[in-house]
């Protein structure tokens, strides 16, 4: 007796993997606010998009696929692979890209509002953690006289003498932003420090077509107000691309764990694994090669100290709740 004929097996369902639909097309994320981003095309257009749920968290500065929709709006179907990614916590703790494909970041500090060591540490923590460049760019300089600069470049000559360019700059003079001009040529870089040292005025300065918001800083506070509600990326004439980031108050590392706080800081390099502990903390052991250089003069004691406070503050905040 013969069976009942088979029924024909259905064809599978290709899955088309993310960003690989026929329709999808490349682009660059010029312009990030909440849920929504501007890419730009290979024709220089801007497309307003949204992302799909499974996208993630789309930064400044990614290479997505994106397919259109309406007229001069889009979706992102996928994020290309990264580089470069600028990570703050967010308010869980929780690292949150904030720019992507980065090749340097740039901290902006200026005679007012006054710099915070401790907070250029943690943004060249970070860098040194993401394997990419930094520098110091020291703005404002036309409000200095020379006593003035003199005692601003020896609060900050630690950092010269560990390896990172100090550019001296301001928007106002003639030939004064030369130096941040070759520093930026031909790379994708983004600036970072606190409100009101000037980073909007920097980027309207070597852009003035752009259209730039400008703050000043709090007479009642001495920080800066708030003007870049977004994360913008620019191309410059020159070449090279610039992010510039919403002005931050502070930079918490709360998505660092302390172990790893000693890779950012690159004096301490060729000295680890040095001490008599191979997990030495460096903050009160004995041997420690680190405590050693610094009672030497040759690591900066006003920086170790930094980093013992911030590894007792990464640490406490390890602890978990009970």
């Amino acid at each position: 007796m013969a069976g009942r004929p088979r029924r024909p097996r259905r064809q599978a369902r290709r899955r088309e993997e993310p960003g690989k639909d026929p329709a999808a097309r490349s682009g660059l994320v010029i312009r990030q606010h909440g849920q929504t981003a501007v890419v730009e095309d290979a024709q220089g257009h801007e497309i307003e998009c949204t992302a799909r749920k499974r996208v993630g968290r789309v930064v400044c500065g990614d290479r997505v696929r994106w397919q259109p929709g309406a007229p001069g709006q889009g979706v992102i179907l996928a994020i290309e692979p990264r580089h470069g990614v600028l990570t703050r916590p967010d308010p869980r703790g929780r690292a949150r890209p904030l720019a992507a494909n980065l090749d340097q970041a740039l901290i902006v500090c200026a005679p007012e509002p006054p710099p915070s060591e401790a907070l250029i540490d943690r943004y060249l923590v970070v860098t040194e953690l993401m394997a990419i460049d930094a520098a110091l760019v020291i703005n404002k300089t036309d409000l200095l006289d020379e006593a003035a600069r003199d005692a601003l470049g020896g609060r900050l000559a630690v950092y010269a003498r560990i390896g990172y360019e100090l550019l001296w700059v301001n928007s106002r003079e003639r030939g004064a932003l030369a130096p941040l001009v070759e520093r930026l040529r031909d790379r994708t870089s983004i600036l970072v420090g606190q409100s009101g040292v000037g980073k909007s005025s920097l980027v309207r300065a070597l852009l003035p077509a752009a259209e730039i918001r400008v703050g000043a800083v709090s007479d009642a506070t001495g920080l800066g107000r708030h003007t870049t509600s977004d994360t913008r990326l620019y191309h410059l004439p020159d070449g090279g691309d610039i992010i510039d980031s919403p002005g931050v108050r502070d930079f918490h590392l709360w998505h660092i764990a302390p172990e790893e706080l000693q890779r950012g800081y690159r004096e301490f390099r060729p000295l680890l694994g040095r001490c008599r502990f191979h997990n030495c903390r460096h903050l009160s052991e004995p041997g420690c090669a680190v405590a050693a250089a610094a009672d030497h003069g040759e690591i900066d004691p006003a920086r170790l100290a930094r980093y013992r406070a911030l590894y007792h503050q990464l640490s406490e905040a390890a602890q978990p709740d009970y």
